[in-house]
């Protein structure tokens, strides 16, 4: 399912997201993310190690949920995500977000800090998307 006009606007849009990840115990995992729209998929990256990064390695199913904290609307990604594991990549991504919700100027520091992690990023295809408005 490709994204609607309206859908690609509200995911465009400078929001945070809610990642649902499922645990090893089969719980949920829950965490507020950055994210941005690359063509039609969400990237997001995080820290190796951290437990959304554990939960992934082990089940790439995830739920992504973008909302306006000024209403009931909503976007919902489900699927699986694409591991991208190259340092490098992963770096420019992190880099990528960190200028979206930082602005270019504030977000030097982020990034110097970023570079010395390990990082990795994800991809999820656009393909199941679910919206309230």
């Amino acid at each position: 399912m490709a994204l609607t006009a309206a859908q690609r606007a509200f995911l465009e849009a400078k929001r945070f997201a809610v990642l649902g990840t499922t645990s090893a115990a089969g719980s949920p995992h829950l965490t507020v993310m950055w994210y941005l729209l690359d063509g039609d998929e969400i990237v997001f990256n995080t820290k190796v190690g951290r437990a959304k990064e554990v939960n992934l390695e082990r089940d790439p199913r995830v739920s992504l949920l973008v909302y306006d904290d000024t209403g009931y609307r909503y976007v919902r990604v489900d699927g699986r995500v694409r591991v991208v594991a190259d340092p490098e990549t992963a770096q420019r991504d992190i880099a990528r977000l960190a200028v979206r919700y930082h602005g270019e100027e504030r977000a030097r520091e982020a990034i110097a800090r970023f570079r010395t992690e390990r990082r990795v990023s994800y991809r999820l295809p656009t393909t199941r998307v679910h919206e309230y408005r």
